[in-house]
């Protein structure tokens, strides 16, 4: 499905009927991410709702700088076009800190939150140097020699191995994404702010969940977050990394199904 909403074409699945949850993917990949969820949770009640972001999958390439709010406004703008006011809201890695800038801008509107395998503090100097020549270097080369090099950062070893088919996917995505569209995502991400103050703010059902094995955004990380927002459930996805979601969908969607049944129930309470 497509919406033109922010003067750009966004591509988007709408799937299931009942709350609706979107869903935010990560860097440097689309919607597709979502897929095991999605099918698992749009026939479990709830309307999932999953966009391509500006810059990946069916979705216009800008050019230059997407700092996170522009992320977060065009995800609010494809809401109000599909006329959706309240909604449950999870993202991954980069689409975490998407999620937490939409805290930030459109708290009222968020139900419940679920941070995967990312970060609330701004990014550091020497993080902000990488994350520019990254850009750089996706310009220079293209995708494919980043994929290959941090394949088995974003899926443990042994599962790509073991998940072959999973490994295919989430090369094929990050082979597919615009070089373009990555660079303005690296480049507007370096400039983030810090979240951690809003953490303690945070007052809706919030599940943070992280892989084992990640090395972006290890399990201290999690940790972290999970101690700084109030009431927050911690669920760590043995033998996964950064992927948690793709590595181990049944383990993942168990606990994503349970946490987000109590929190419409909480809130509707």
């Amino acid at each position: 499905m497509f919406a033109e909403v922010n003067g750009i074409r966004m591509g988007y699945d709408d799937e299931g009927e009942g709350d609706v949850l979107v869903l935010v993917h990560g860097h440097p990949f689309d919607r597709s991410m979502w897929r095991p969820q999605a099918e698992h949770l749009g026939g479990a009640g709830f309307r999932v709702i999953a966009p391509d972001l500006r810059g990946y999958g069916e979705s216009t390439v800008v050019p230059g700088t997407t700092p996170l709010e522009t992320f977060a406004r065009d995800i609010t703008a494809l809401l109000d076009h599909l006329g959706v006011d309240r909604f449950l809201l999870g993202g991954l890695s980069m689409g975490g800190q998407i999620v937490l800038e939409l805290h930030r801008l459109f708290a009222g509107r968020i139900r419940a939150l679920v941070l995967a395998d990312t970060s609330a503090p701004a990014e550091t100097a020497e993080g902000k140097v990488a994350r520019r020549v990254l850009a750089d270097r996706l310009l220079r080369e293209g995708m494919d020699p980043y994929a290959a090099e941090v394949l088995p950062k974003m899926v443990a070893p042994h599962n790509i191995r073991a998940l072959p088919a999973v490994a295919d996917h989430v090369l094929g995505m990050m082979r597919a994404t615009s070089p373009e569209g990555a660079a303005a995502a690296l480049r507007g991400r370096a400039e983030r702010p810090d979240y951690v103050a809003m953490l303690g703010r945070v007052t809706v059902p919030t599940l943070v969940v992280v892989g084992t094995e990640d090395e972006f955004t290890p399990v201290e990380v999690a940790e972290f977050t999970h101690r700084h927002v109030p009431g927050s459930r911690l669920a760590v996805i043995e033998g996964a990394a950064h992927l948690p979601n793709l590595e181990r969908p049944a383990e993942f969607n168990r606990v994503l199904g349970e946490f987000l049944g109590r929190a419409v129930a909480t809130v509707a309470a």
